[in-house]
């Protein structure tokens, strides 16, 4: 089986010479780039595992670049970006991203993150690709809800992973420490914020009342059950 590949996206050649050296000693396979438009072109050739995205790009806007690749794409988005405010951060991961690296970073570091990523989703027992519940299908092999009568509406890869989360575990407790754990990334406020924003758009897109919700319900200091009866095919 062949290494896990890395895309990098970075406007800054040495940014995406210390990144590349890092993965590559690591075992990893990379490709970098430095504009968008190469970066998309290239996603039509191969799928990387993960891409490493910074979001001050000469060509195109960072943020609506990570949101398009966590809806259409099947890899995981870290961002690495010098803007350190909260609300950067909380921006980039509320768009889909799996996580958020501030330059400057420990080549080290990077590369722990790019595995935990890689944990993430092949840590769960049951890998289907199918799951049915409440009159819902979950397609995780092209990321969309479809209802009872065929209509599809479609969630991000960040999405999927919690919703994939709470239907391996139907009706028990999934704190909040369990979901950092589970899906990676830093604790914080950032990540709590960003797992309460995924979580509010899956109960939008599970058509679910916000006041009395019947699926996932918040467990108020502890976390959240997931109510439903779930079949896996």
């Amino acid at each position: 089986m062949s290494a896990p590949l890395i895309s990098i996206l970075d406007d800054e050649p040495a940014i995406r010479a210390i990144l590349s050296e890092a993965l590559t000693e690591a075992g990893f396979r990379t490709m970098a780039f430095g504009r968008a438009t190469e970066f998309e072109a290239a996603l039509k050739r191969a799928t990387p595992d993960v891409c490493l995205v910074d979001l001050g790009l000469p060509d195109r806007d960072g943020l609506s670049l990570v949101h398009r690749l966590a809806l259409e794409q099947g890899a995981s988005v870290i961002i690495v970006s010098g803007r350190a405010q909260v609300q950067d951060r909380v921006t980039g991961l509320e768009l889909g991203a799996d996580d958020y690296i501030i330059k400057p970073f420990d080549p080290a570091e990077v590369v722990a993150r790019v595995r935990a990523r890689l944990r993430a989703p092949r840590s769960a027992p049951t890998r289907s690709e199918t799951a049915r519940f409440a009159g819902w299908t979950a397609h995780f092999d092209r990321y969309v809800l479809e209802d009872a009568t065929g209509a599809e509406t479609p969630f991000s890869h960040a999405e999927g992973e919690v919703l994939r989360l709470f239907l391996e575990s139907p009706k028990r407790l999934i704190t909040r420490a369990h979901m950092q754990e589970s899906l990676g990334g830093a604790a914080g406020e950032s990540f709590d914020r960003a797992m309460d924003v995924r979580i509010s758009r899956l109960r939008t897109k599970l058509r679910e009342d916000p006041k009395n919700p019947r699926l996932i319900k918040t467990i108020y200091g502890a976390g959240y059950i997931f109510l439903g009866d779930v079949d896996w095919a």
